[in-house]
């Protein structure tokens, strides 16, 4: 994390959460500082050490370390939650597309996978519901993620008993385009049009227009080139585990909270502050111009995102989610234009 995304994050905090504020005791000295607050915040969130292993750095103890750490989370979900965790936008499906077209997949737009959270101070009468066979207990993260390692979806809370299809059932992932309410995305493969765009996924997924999995045993060279695209561009989402695991050592490392609710909170905080240092660290920010993905003289677009008009009924959009026919159709076309 850069000095100055830090030092904004710090500034964003002391004005606007009560309890960073700055402050003075009866005889008028000051308290500790935004500065020392954050800093020991972001310290176990990096590190996952105890909240005692910041005592002698910032001059902290532990329980007020721990405190630190729970008001932080919650200010950061408060305050950039509904900009870093937000739904894509149209001139995010229109930049999404554009690079997953260039990529050889015309309407994809990120994979989705899951990732477990071992769960060490589990409450004893719950391990059996959080234990996968003789395996320690854990929490699982469903997240999509893009080519940049944003991550655009983050459902967190499902106990590890649970596999990736029963998650998917509790998921949100697809509300929006359920309730109607989503951007209309239409792109062509081979000259056929598509109204959904789709994600990448590993085999244990269904067979639904909105996912495509590689092929298990491929046959022919077109179908060894298609699946071995596919297994290389889906490995985003896994990157982008990586990479928030290697970032935030706290949810790499088993976790010593007793609460669901706070565990849940730092996730979704670390996620954020993840989403904040992509945004940073590239060459420009998420929101790209969207004149550079019109049509132009030189280059005709096959994709097209406008803002929803649809009217129909719930149960007619969750059926077209889950239509097969077209899923079948959409990977054939798929593996031709690879």
């Amino acid at each position: 994390m850069n000095k100055h995304l830090f030092m904004r994050i710090v500034h964003s905090l002391s004005t606007e959460v009560e309890y960073f504020q700055p402050t003075e005791d009866a005889v008028g000295r000051s308290g500790l500082s935004p500065l020392q607050k954050c800093t020991a915040t972001i310290r176990q969130l990096a590190y996952g050490g105890g909240s005692d292993a910041v005592d002698e750095y910032v001059r902290l103890g532990e329980t007020t370390a721990q405190k630190f750490l729970h008001h932080f989370t919650a200010g950061i979900i408060h305050l950039f939650g509904d900009e870093y965790l937000r739904r894509p936008t149209p001139e995010d499906f229109q930049r999404l597309l554009y690079v997953g077209e260039q990529r050889g997949f015309p309407g994809m737009v990120g994979s989705i996978d899951c990732m477990h959270w071992e769960w060490k101070n589990c409450p004893s009468s719950w391990k059996g519901m959080y234990s996968r066979g003789t395996g320690k207990p854990s929490i699982v993260l469903e997240a999509v993620a893009s080519y940049d390692l944003w991550i655009w979806h983050a459902f967190f809370g499902a106990p590890s008993t649970m596999n990736d299809l029963n998650i998917l059932g509790r998921s949100p992932v697809f509300d929006d385009i359920i309730n109607g309410i989503a951007p209309e995305v239409n792109f062509y493969v081979n000259g056929r049009e598509y109204h959904l765009a789709y994600y990448l996924t590993d085999g244990i997924y269904p067979n639904w227009a909105t996912f495509i999995q590689s092929i298990r045993l491929p046959q022919g060279p077109k179908n060894t080139c298609f699946a071995k695209n596919q297994e290389g561009v889906r490995k985003d989402v896994e990157r982008a585990f990586g990479v928030l695991q290697a970032r935030f050592a706290i949810v790499r490392n088993p976790s010593n909270l007793w609460d669901k609710i706070k565990k849940a909170n730092i996730m979704r905080a670390c996620i954020i502050l993840h989403n904040m240092i992509v945004e940073d660290e590239r060459d420009s920010h998420t929101q790209y111009s969207i004149l550079e993905f019109q049509e132009g003289e030189d280059e005709d677009l096959t994709f097209g995102v406008k803002k929803t008009t649809k009217h129909g009924n719930t149960i007619a959009r969750r059926q077209e989610v889950r239509d097969q026919q077209i899923h079948h159709q959409l990977k054939e076309e798929l593996i031709e234009n690879i």
